[in-house]
């Protein structure tokens, strides 16, 4: 493959991410362009990329128009797109519409997202490739009577899901046969409104498992490798709300396993650029359950232990240049962990809890990182994810990286709105994660950690009054067209 150099990356996300990617492009000295719908008018990444554009008052439509971003990625004169997660990142028909178009997709190939994104297909090609794969059905369910059949054959409990579907979502569990008659259906209607297919199959239900994910980097030239795993098991209605890297509940030799099955996987396809194979571990039995053609929320972890920029690497494996590190010069130091602070209610089931933020006070100090695109005054709207920010930190030791997750929680300010950061305090004070024992079950298990009084911190009315001011007087910058 002929290098490509990419001199202008348009950003076809928001948000985070997309600071994220803006913040890599500056490394990488390449001219980054942002867009941007009505409520992100005063986003920190429409302000920090090189260009930015607006796509119109809807506030989802802009983003998810895979000609108009490609065609527009062209006027501008960008050599490239970056999908980011979410949104089109996992769209086949966008990464294809950036080849017809002459824009290089940051990503694997359209043929590749396919497959992968149909999970029948993933399930058939990673048995061809010897990757153990959860029991199921051999393809998609043809009607209720079938999945019956199925669910007979595989033994309950069993999941029902969407062959397209991603994100925690189109999924729901059956114990049995009744189950199945009830769910069926609400998984298709499910999948037909959230993926646009009404396709699901069957696998069976492993019951409390570890979600152990490994990141992977492919090129254009055939090398693949790993960069070790990422414990998700922290998890609420199948939604990630802790990750931890390395796993502190699996040894050398399995941690070798996995990450000899994921270069597997992703060599099986041909696999470019960063993506992650997700697999759930029950006991010593190790089984593939999807791979995320993409770079995920949680790849700051990765970072953190492995020294290793994925973002920059995405962007040198778009440009058809090879991977600069072989496997053997991939280590890992320390622990890192990621606590997804999201704009929710703990104490009300975790609905929502979008506004303006009164003040905001990042944590700091050794081993903390923050990715967020937030700020005192920035108002959250109610149309996407509810993640405001990423606490990410990084220690030498298991013991201390939860202390210092205490601590930089505990630094934080962030007033306004309701959000998961006390809750989390209570999780990294329960004696089972402090051992490192716990698995997909943990946070459905121990719903008395919901049962907490929010700490007052000394300042509070102080700080309230201040956020107030700020707020009234706002940060909003010059808008750039």
């Amino acid at each position: 493959m002929t290098r490509k150099k990419i001199n202008k990356l348009l950003i076809a996300n928001r948000g985070e991410i997309a600071l994220r990617i803006v913040r890599a492009c500056a490394e990488a000295n390449i001219r980054s362009v942002a867009i941007y719908t009505e409520p992100d008018r005063y986003g920190l990444y429409v302000k920090r990329a090189n260009e930015s554009y607006f796509l119109g008052d809807d506030p989802l439509a802009g983003y998810l128009d895979p000609l108009r971003l490609v065609n527009l990625a062209v006027e501008t004169g960008c050599d490239a797109i970056h999908p980011g997660y979410g949104f089109l990142s996992e769209n086949a028909q966008f990464a294809r519409l950036c080849r017809m178009k002459g824009v290089t997709f940051v990503g694997p190939s359209a043929e590749v997202i396919h497959k992968m994104g149909d999970k029948t297909q993933a399930r058939a090609t990673m048995t061809a490739a010897k990757v153990p794969v959860t029991p199921g059905s051999e393809g998609n369910l043809e009607n209720l009577d079938d999945a019956l059949k199925e669910a007979e054959r595989i033994g309950f409990p069993i999941m029902i899901k969407a062959t397209s579907g991603g994100g925690g979502r189109g999924i729901r569990r059956c114990d049995n046969a009744e189950e199945v008659r009830k769910q069926y259906p609400r998984v298709i209607s499910e999948a037909t409104k959230a993926f646009g297919s009404a396709e699901v199959f069957m696998e069976k239900c492993i019951v409390n498992p570890r979600h152990i994910e490994v990141q992977i980097l492919g090129d254009s030239h055939g090398n693949v490798i790993h960069l070790f795993e990422r414990d998700c098991s922290v998890q609420r209605r199948n939604q990630k709300l802790i990750e931890i890297a390395p796993s502190p509940q699996i040894d050398e030799q399995q941690r070798k396993t996995l990450g000899d099955l994921a270069v597997r996987a992703a060599s099986a396809v041909g696999y470019e650029s960063a993506g992650t194979v997700e697999f759930l571990l029950d006991g010593e039995d190790m089984y593939f359950m999807e791979m995320n053609t993409r770079i995920q929320v949680e790849h700051t972890i990765t970072e953190q232990i492995t020294g290793v920029d994925l973002v920059r690497e995405q962007l040198r494996i778009a440009a058809g240049e090879e991977l600069r590190y072989k496997q053997d010069d991939i280590s890992y130091r320390g622990f890192a962990m990621q606590l997804r602070i999201n704009a929710e209610d703990p104490k009300n089931d975790f609905l929502p809890s979008f506004g303006r933020v009164t003040h905001y006070y990042a944590p700091g100090g050794p081993g903390v990182r923050v990715d967020t695109a937030i700020y005192t005054g920035y108002e959250i709207p109610p149309y996407f994810d509810s993640m405001c920010l990423k606490l990410i930190v990084w220690s030498l030791s298991w013991e201390d990286t939860i202390a210092r997750a205490k601590r930089a929680i505990d630094d934080m300010r962030l007033h306004g709105i309701k959000t998961t950061a006390a809750y989390y305090q209570q999780i990294l004070e329960h004696e089972d994660f402090r051992r490192g024992d716990f698995d997909t079950s943990f946070v459905a298990e121990h719903p008395e950690l919901l049962k907490y009084s929010e700490k007052r911190h000394p300042s509070e009315v102080a700080l309230a009054l201040a956020a107030a001011i700020t707020a009234h007087a706002g940060w909003y910058g010059e808008e750039k067209q």
